[in-house]
């Protein structure tokens, strides 16, 4: 694999469905903590606000990490899948002025019999699990739609 990186496997199979229920996870580069600081955990979080209000996508919910990102929506007609984590990473990189994500992105599109309540419960219980908080309602930088 001489001058590819590992993460291009990722898009083997990637299918962007418009109306389809995705999960994104996004990490920073070497895992840098870059979202400890509330600052800039603030800008990611509005600008997955700023993709959802351009119809890019419907939000379900999202938790910034302080090294990564989990956001669950559905995929709106007018972007591929690719185009709007593309998005989403160049929104984040604008407003804190500096190259913080690494290549690529994880995505898992759910499942017919899968709930998007559980997986959104998952995905916001992320502080919980990591110890970051003992309440989820001490974790300032997440969201959903059902509240």
């Amino acid at each position: 694999m001489t001058g590819r990186y590992h993460g291009h496997r990722l898009r083997t199979g990637r299918y962007s469905q418009p109306g389809g229920i995705y999960h994104v996870t996004a990490v920073t580069k070497g895992r840098r903590r870059w979202f400890e600081d509330h600052d800039l955990a603030v800008r990611v979080c509005r600008s997955i606000t700023d993709v959802d209000q351009s119809g890019a996508t419907q939000t379900w919910c999202f938790v910034v990490m302080p090294d990564h990102v989990h956001w669950l929506f559905s995929l709106g007609e007018r972007y591929s899948l690719s185009h709007t984590v593309m998005m989403l990473k160049s929104r984040v990189v604008r407003r804190m002025g500096l190259s913080v994500w690494q290549r690529g992105f994880h995505d898992h599109a759910l499942r017919e019999e899968e709930s998007v309540i559980e997986v959104a419960r998952y995905i916001v219980a992320n502080p919980l699990r990591a110890g970051l908080v003992s309440r989820l309602a001490d974790y300032p930088y997440w969201n959903a739609a059902w509240l």
